[in-house]
């Protein structure tokens, strides 16, 4: 479950950390900040037009607003943040998925910047330090003011000396003004260009994907179609107790768990299902698996659009809103049952060995497309995900490895730029493609088209 922060009745608003070997200030006597005036303040802010329009970053504000100022807590867990406001399991790893980090981020910019701007006549101030997720206020302290008392005190000179300096200092003043004006227009232009360029090179380095055609063409398109992405890793435990145990299980009895009964009940040794036991306590994946799905989450740097699951915490819900990617054959991705029936290309398990199966051969196709030592197969699908209106890639192979280069066909500039252009398109239709992937000792890895289809999009 997620956990709760520590919460006390009664905590001050801000809590001033003591100072070592540092002797003691003196003292000064300051108003105590009243919580509902730090209420009243976080509101504010969350109308404010730097989080006018970003929902989900003022549904975070005033969910650690009142976890703070309502019921007293001290501190928030991050794991807690993302079950309550962004809707993950309250047991998902934040280690793999970064979204409460990256959107705190966001937000302690956003109050910055209400501050320096239309915040400047507040009084209180607040921010959310890092290293932790409780706002914390304070007085803003007070700029320097004009003495009046020391202006008072300069001597006044007499009517006729007085006049004449007068206007020759104005008219000085004048051409010192302009003269700052003029420089302070440079310095700011200067700036600008300096701003502009670098943001651009960040830019580029961050989404380095962008300045390659055949890549943002598929991805922007595909990325597009639903505000949120979900990348669903296999499920290895769950293909291994398929392998050892010679049973095959649905869709739905890996959603309701009910795998794990039937294995205890059949007519195993004890010994071999204790063994399975412990596999299916366990969430393994393969290396492979990991690193595609980290590639796939560089395509959105700041982690605010594409999400990663493991097969079994992952949740109908999520499919019906979201565009889905699903990696692994089926006999450790069981969600790509929802979808193989629409399949033309689609990977086989059977006694432990994985094929890729050909529905429907054209001429010169294989109805069965088996692996060997040296040669493996692949199958792309990018199909219309109806549930949610968005998309869904399949990326299944005869082995990990297989899979793995699945996703680097729709990585590669040069493979996809290769696929465009035997469809001759500017933009990707839905598709499926069979790729053959050759792994010769001594010789560099090479993936070829064996066979694809096309589906109308537009």
């Amino acid at each position: 479950m997620a956990r709760n922060g520590r919460c006390r009745r009664g905590k001050t608003v801000e809590e001033t950390p003591m100072t070592e070997t540092m002797a003691p200030p003196t003292p000064q006597i300051e108003d105590p900040l009243d919580p509902e005036l730090c209420w009243a303040l976080l509101g504010r802010v969350a109308s404010s037009a730097q989080l006018k329009r970003a929902t989900r970053l003022k549904e975070l504000l005033f969910y650690i607003g009142h976890r703070s100022l309502k019921e007293g807590c001290d501190q928030v867990h991050e794991q807690e943040i993302g079950f309550k406001v962004f809707g993950r399991s309250d047991s998902y790893d934040t280690s793999v998925d970064n979204i409460v980090r990256t959107n705190v981020s966001d937000l302690r910019k956003r109050i910055e910047a209400y501050f320096n701007s239309e915040g400047l006549h507040e009084s209180v101030v607040m921010d959310i330090p890092r290293g932790s997720y409780i706002p914390v206020f304070r007085h803003r302290q007070a700029g320097s003011q004009f003495d009046a008392e020391s202006a008072a005190a300069v001597p006044e000179l007499p009517g006729e000396i007085q006049e004449l300096p007068r206007v020759s200092k104005r008219r000085r003043w004048m051409q010192a003004a302009i003269i700052a004006e003029a420089l302070i227009a440079l310095l700011l232009a200067a700036g600008c260009l300096t701003l502009w360029i670098q943001n651009r090179a960040v830019n580029r380095s961050l989404y380095a994907w962008q300045y390659k055609p055949a890549v943002a063409a598929f991805w922007s398109d595909f990325l597009g179609s639903s505000p949120d992405t979900d990348v669903v890793m296999p499920d290895t435990s769950f293909a291994m107790l398929q392998s050892i145990s010679g049973k095959t299980f649905s869709f739905n009895e890996y959603l309701s768990r009910n795998y794990t009964s039937a294995l205890q009940a059949s007519d195993l040794s004890p010994d071999t299902r204790l063994a399975l036991g412990l596999i299916a306590a366990r969430n393994l994946g393969t290396p492979s698996g990991f690193k595609l799905t980290q590639r796939i989450l560089a395509l959105d740097p700041l982690g605010k659009r594409i999400h990663a699951y493991y097969a079994r915490d992952y949740m109908p819900a999520l499919l019906k809103k979201d565009n889905v990617i699903l990696i692994g054959a089926r006999i450790a991705n069981p969600w790509d049952e929802l979808f193989e029936s629409r399949m033309n290309f689609f990977a086989k398990t059977q006694d432990s060995v994985t094929s890729i199966t050909n529905r429907t051969p054209n001429s010169g196709e294989q109805p069965v497309y088996d692996r060997t030592d040296s040669v493996g197969y692949c199958t792309v699908a990018y199909l219309p995900n109806p549930s949610s209106g968005g998309g869904v890639l399949l990326m299944e192979g005869t082995s990990a490895e297989a899979t793995e280069a699945a996703g680097d066909f729709l990585l590669s500039e040069d493979q996809l730029s290769n696929f465009r252009n035997m469809l001759h398109v500017s933009r990707f239709p839905y598709f499926e493609v069979l790729l053959k992937i050759s792994a010769v000792r001594g010789t560099p890895l090479t993936v070829t088209i064996q066979a694809y289809r096309t589906y109308a999009k537009y």
